[in-house]
């Protein structure tokens, strides 16, 4: 137990030769556990995310485990000569430092550093803070004080002591909670045996379970009647029905994707006019990112709602067309020779049963249309270089054999001659 500091005692073991040895003993156990501290690592042979977060809260463990163990032993024995006076100080220290270590670990892995940073010292400082104003005998007062406060709320009365401590188990609560969701997410999305889709329904279920039991159990711990969240759900049965209905939609519709698989991670989709790959799927909405570099986000209601174009569903094979016109002159046979060939060559252009063909789809006025026909299986890496590329050698391959590309043409005929003339053209004005 934490027990106010009597700096009497603390001035009259100072005074005598035990209370320099027990100081002296108590340094000598912090020393051999920052020693093993800096020696002793613990590692796993498993590259897991979840391995790592455990050996990593091992290791911040090691320096306040060592020494509590070693100022138990060392109390155990100075007991045999006197009642210690500097153990009990010693203790809460080693204590509050080790949950300040785990506070901090845990706040960096569930919220990141950059969003931790701003917290650990307040943390830190609020440990400290409360353990020396218990060591002085002022944290007491102040219990005492916030107990003695009660406000109405409903038919009850409760201090502020009695609040700030049912917030804090709830807090915590949540904390672990989200991290434990956050471990078992790793795992799962790192599994290959289930598919990615389910996975992510896996996590994002997980997630919303602990969470909830976390709440229910942190609830019951403070006292607080589970059955009243009846009246809860039912207003938000109410609320969601009538005034969370786009939200509402848009999560049963992300279960659903997540579910049938019809949108998968990966997936190269058109939908609202944007084309793009699927790189983010939620349960509220899916992250189109297009191939200019735009990221879109489509809510999951409109991909259940509307017609979307997944070009690659069951395969990634896409057609690629290639419109040229030839003059009537030219050979129709030799350019589409040329035009095969030089799609041959290309590298991104799928050879065999999807191999490249021309097609003669018409005589225009001004010449024939040839279409070049082409597959690909890399959609995401984009449609308008691969078509560059190919009119690029189209066209230095006409110019080097003699195609020509014809320009619009028009032919005007005068039927009849103006009046009172011969058929020349009046003077103009």
């Amino acid at each position: 137990m934490l027990t106010p500091l009597d700096f009497e005692r603390i001035q009259a073991s100072l005074r005598t030769p035990n209370g320099w040895i027990e100081l002296a003993v108590i340094a000598v156990c912090f020393a051999i556990a920052w020693t093993v501290d800096r020696r002793v690592y613990v590692t796993s042979e498993r590259e897991s995310r979840v391995a790592r977060l455990g050996a990593g809260s091992l290791n911040r463990l090691i320096f306040p485990l060592t020494a509590l163990a070693l100022l138990y032993v060392a109390r155990a024995v100075f007991r045999h000569w006197q009642a210690p006076a500097f153990f009990p100080i010693a203790f809460p220290l080693v204590v509050a430092l080790a949950l300040i270590r785990l506070s901090i670990y845990a706040l960096r892995n569930l919220f990141g550093v950059r969003a931790a940073s701003a917290s650990e010292r307040t943390l830190s400082f609020a440990i400290w803070g409360a353990l020396l104003l218990y060591y002085i005998g002022v944290l007491p007062e102040i219990g005492a004080a916030l107990e003695d406060a009660r406000m109405p709320i409903g038919k009850g009365e409760f201090s502020v002591l009695d609040l700030g401590r049912d917030a804090i188990v709830i807090v915590i609560a949540i904390v672990l909670s989200l991290w434990a969701s956050s471990l078992l997410e790793q795992r799962l999305m790192r599994g290959t045996h289930l598919d990615r889709n389910l996975r992510v329904v896996a996590a994002k279920v997980s997630r919303a379970l602990l969470l909830l039991i976390a709440v229910l159990v942190a609830l019951s711990f403070v006292g607080v009647d589970v059955t009243v969240l009846s009246v809860f759900g039912g207003a938000l049965g109410v609320g969601i029905g009538l005034g969370l209905q786009k939200l509402a939609s848009n999560y049963i519709a992300g279960f659903t994707i997540l579910l049938d698989r019809s949108v998968r991670l990966g997936d190269m989709i058109t939908v609202d006019n944007r084309t793009g790959t699927v790189s983010v799927v939620t349960s509220r909405y899916v992250v189109v990112r297009g191939l200019d570099g735009i990221e879109s986000i489509v809510p999951n209601e409109m991909l259940v709602t509307t017609t979307v174009l997944n070009h690659s569903y069951t395969s990634k094979e896409v057609k690629v067309g290639v419109l040229v016109q030839i003059s009537y002159d030219s050979d129709l046979e030799l350019a589409m020779r040329l035009m095969t060939e030089l799609a041959a060559r290309e590298p991104r252009v799928l050879r065999g049963a999807l191999a490249p063909i021309v097609n003669v789809l018409q005589f225009g006025d001004n010449g024939i249309a040839l279409e070049l026909v082409v597959w690909i299986n890399d959609p995401e890496m984009g449609q308008g270089n691969l078509r560059s590329a190919l009119n690029i050698g189209i066209w230095k391959a006409f110019r080097d054999n003699g195609i020509r590309i014809p320009y619009p043409q028009r032919e005007v005929r005068i039927i009849g001659q103006p009046p009172g003339g011969n058929g020349e053209t009046p003077p103009s004005a």
